[in-house]
């Protein structure tokens, strides 16, 4: 018996939940917003040189996570690694940069903590 492949109209729907983490704002935070700069521009040249060029083009978003001693938080090392056609052979580089973050309720990654004590009592 064959097994069927998955199609759009098969895979559920996954909704966000409110500890989910916002992947603008997580992205956004990652390396102070560099690393979302530098994605967005890869993202960019690798279509183009797919276009100019032909061939294949890859871009690849890597995390390693890493608790922090024994906290709520994680080291997280960001990877953006790309490969471009180039008009005679292909172009590749790798960039791995990190950010300290806080893991919240359910899992939620935010660069602050969600249960930041005030600093000064009223």
């Amino acid at each position: 018996m064959t097994e069927q492949k998955p199609t759009l109209s098969t895979v559920p729907k996954v909704e966000p939940k409110n500890n989910d983490t916002d992947i603008n704002e997580f992205l956004s935070e990652l390396n102070a917003g560099v690393y979302k700069d530098k994605v967005q521009h890869v993202l960019s040249q690798v279509a183009l040189a797919v276009v100019n060029h032909g061939g294949k083009g890859k871009v690849t978003l890597e995390f390693d996570f890493k608790q922090i001693n024994n906290s709520d938080r994680v080291h997280i090392d960001h990877k953006l690694k790309y490969t471009a056609p180039r008009r005679t052979g292909k172009f590749s580089e790798e960039d791995t940069t990190s950010t300290p973050m806080y893991v919240g309720h359910g899992g939620k990654i935010t660069l602050f903590s969600e249960t930041q004590n005030d600093m000064f009592e009223r």
